[in-house]
């Protein structure tokens, strides 16, 4: 910082010398050729669209772009820093606020960003910086223009973002089912929400969403929020847990009571169901032949009705879902493309984080603790997580 303590940068002289970092963690060269890859999906996109930068600055996007990073204070859409790429620049806009986080934890620097920042109650700061460094005034926003373009650059997984998320979604496993195996009898929904958080916090984990319904309310709601209502014979759990940008989804089961042969029954027809939208979901293959496959295992195993009761889910990645698939979603399968479907009939629901590439499914979240059940769909074995018995 300058010695006055006044933040506001020259847009021509970027960071304050005193801003910069001279340690350097090793960051960026461990994610080079990811993050290289990327920027070069960016300007490619740039090219195609006749446009000279793109601005970036949803919190899923900088995560993407930065191979993990935070943008934000508070979980929303849009962050408090934005990434431009022009065809020969990249140029990271935000405060003095955010700016020494920035570079010091989420490696804007490192990556080969130029820093600029403003004070935080200079409004104008990022529109002058925008119209110094792309004078044409050619720019995309994805916020605006290039949402669905920037998110498409983010379906085909690189083979770090793979690694990185099965690691993910093996802790959050991890995490979701030590939570289920310390349920008790009596226990509010409310608790076990907290003890839910505790254990993905734990692991660096953050909740996104956490359902929770105990007994009747597992019937009752598609979406159970958690209330004070106290578990008497079993409990659904779930939700979407992020770290590192990447989202990972799953729902399980806990009974303090022996299921019904009807239930179990019932759990295996949803979870054939679901491992037919994985198998179904083919490099090239449109989103609503997949879900044209699931719908029809609905109808063949006896379930018709419960199609309309409930969106389906579809591809996963930096959000929670990037569509919820309906027959009017556009576009085909990528390889290397993460898929959370989330069949469900009254009283049961299957859903896990998995990649579908086209010679095999990569669970990322995964039955680790709780039983573990084989299904057999389109000469493809798939491991499904049975109910906790306790």
């Amino acid at each position: 910082m300058n010695e006055k303590c006044d933040m506001k940068c020259d847009v021509k002289s970027g960071m304050n010398p005193g801003m910069k970092s001279d340690m350097k963690s090793g960051f960026a060269e461990a994610v080079r050729h990811e993050f290289d890859t990327k920027v070069a999906r960016v300007r490619s996109l740039l090219a195609a669209k006749g446009l000279d930068a793109a601005f970036i600055k949803r919190q899923d996007n900088f995560a993407w772009l930065t191979c993990g990073g935070r943008n934000y204070v508070g979980m929303g859409e849009v962050g408090n820093c934005g990434l431009l790429v022009t065809l020969k620049g990249l140029f990271a806009i935000t405060n003095n606020i955010e700016a020494p986080r920035m570079v010091a934890e989420e490696h804007v620097e490192e990556l080969g960003f130029d820093v600029r920042y403003g004070v935080w109650h200079d409004n104008g700061f990022q529109n002058r910086v925008l119209a110094e460094l792309v004078p044409s005034g050619r720019i995309g926003f994805d916020t605006g223009d290039l949402a669905d373009g920037i998110k498409a650059l983010r379906f085909d997984l690189t083979s770090e973002e793979i690694e990185r998320y099965v690691a993910i979604g093996n802790d959050a496993s991890r995490a979701l089912e030590e939570a289920g195996m310390e349920i008790s009898v009596g226990d509010s929904e409310y608790e076990i929400a907290g003890l839910i958080m505790d254990k993905m916090e734990a692991c660096g984990l953050e909740l996104l969403s956490c359902m929770v319904a105990a007994d009747e309310r597992i019937s009752l709601y598609r979406h159970p929020l958690p209330t004070s209502k106290r578990v008497k014979e079993k409990v659904q759990i779930g939700g979407n847990f992020r770290r590192n940008g990447l989202v990972v989804c799953m729902t399980r089961y806990v009974y303090f009571v022996e299921p019904s042969s009807e239930i179990l029954s019932q759990l295996e027809a949803n979870q054939i169901i679901d491992c037919t939208y994985m198998a179904a979901c083919k490099p090239g293959a449109t989103y609503v032949s997949a879900l044209e496959a699931g719908k029809a295992a609905y109808e063949k195993l006896g379930y018709a009705a419960e199609f309309d009761k409930h969106h389906q889910g579809g591809p996963i990645g930096y959000a929670g879902r990037d569509y919820r698939v309906d027959f009017s979603t556009p576009g085909v399968i990528s390889d290397h493309h993460a898929f959370c479907w989330n069949p469900s009939i009254t009283g049961t629901k299957s859903e896990d984080t998995v990649i579908c590439t086209k010679d095999c499914v990569i669970p990322v979240s995964h039955p680790v603790l709780f039983p573990k059940v084989e299904i057999v769909v389109d000469g493809k074995t798939f491991v499904r997580p049975g109910i906790l018995v306790r």
